[in-house]
């Protein structure tokens, strides 16, 4: 990618960082008052539904336009903006101020996150790396298991009090070769498998109290949750939740990058339907917000609030321009660097 080019931000969208948040006051407190006279078992449902911001409310706002198809989007401490041009090899900074750079340049970059030291965790061609602040690589954190290269690291989730990660191997893409995996690395950096026989494992996310991990399946167009026991241990698997199928023009329908709210909603980029579709903490489907992106690839809350959604993808198909756009959710997220 050439360092400069293609890349649309002006001073109007940057102050639209800490604008633009959804509000509806009266309607809101008039909904949670009568969810509140419902039985305890439907109030967290209720509450999560009149809380969200209806779809027809959410415009995706273009912040940039990249060369090519966008991934692995993650903000640092001082509100710069980070994300992958897999196909490209290359990692660009967004600085708050709207200035744009090459951060790093790595094979197939992919998933990213930033650990509490400051250091970058980021998923890549055959492995997961460490990077400084300058982007510059550290250490290979993971390349194989057992003797067995790992195939296609594709998204990681910090388990920040432990001091591990864990990571999504995708495996084959064929959809008749369930190889995919989840992966644990230690404080130590002993590598364990958590899961394997996954179809295409993809975006993965913890619950802030260590409880339950998330993990996209991409070929079958469903959400997994798994109970930990223990770090880098987890009970058996169930469907949290299938999702819808691609309609009319949108291409494909295999979910991609994940994030949480505050509130336990599960975020979901769907990539092939230009969606972030939204599941209640008990799996229900209750909103699709359009991302301007039509093969979505990740998500990842910001801004001032952290109310703000960025979203990352292919414009189009992924093999043209990618793009990076902004929802003014205006519910707060998780911070999951």
């Amino acid at each position: 990618m050439r360092k400069f080019s293609l890349m649309v931000f002006s001073c109007v969208q940057i102050l639209l960082l800490a604008s633009c948040r959804y509000t509806s006051k009266n309607a809101t407190s008039t909904s949670v008052q009568a969810a509140t006279q419902l039985p305890d078992t439907a109030v967290a449902v209720t509450l999560s539904e009149v809380t969200l911001p209806p779809a027809y409310l959410i415009s995706p706002m273009k912040v940039l336009q990249s060369d090519k198809y966008s991934e692995g989007i993650v903000l640092d401490s001082k509100d710069n903006l980070y994300f992958s041009q897999t196909k490209a090899g290359t990692i660009t900074v967004l600085t708050p101020e709207g200035f744009t750079k090459i951060w790093a340049k790595i094979p197939s970059p992919n998933g990213h996150k930033i650990l509490r030291d400051g250091t970058h965790v980021v998923a890549a061609k055959n492995s997961v790396v460490q990077l400084d602040a300058d982007g510059k690589l550290l250490k290979v954190i993971a390349k194989e298991f057992n003797g067995k290269p790992l195939e296609y690291p594709n998204d990681i989730t910090i388990d920040s009090p432990a001091g591990g990660i864990y990571f999504t191997d995708s495996g084959s893409s064929n959809p008749q070769t369930p190889n995919g995996a989840v992966y644990y690395v230690d404080s130590t950096g002993k590598i364990n498998l958590v899961v394997t026989g996954l179809a295409f494992a993809n975006g993965i996310v913890l619950t802030p109290d260590r409880k339950r991990l998330f993990v996209s399946e991409s070929n079958k167009n469903q959400i997994l949750v798994y109970d930990i026991l223990s770090p880098g241990k987890v009970s058996s698997q169930k469907v949290f939740a299938q999702l819808p199928v691609k309609q009319g023009e949108q291409i494909d329908d295999k979910p991609d990058g994940i994030s949480l709210d505050a509130m336990g909603n599960l975020y979901v980029a769907h990539y092939g339907m230009g969606q972030v579709q939204v599941l209640n903490p008990e799996g229900k489907l209750i909103r699709r917000y359009s991302t301007g992106n039509l093969t979505t690839s990740n998500c990842a809350f910001a801004g001032p609030k952290l109310d703000q959604l960025f979203v990352t993808g292919g414009i189009k198909t992924e093999d043209g321009y990618g793009g990076i756009f902004r929802l003014n959710i205006g519910v707060r997220g998780l911070d999951t660097r």
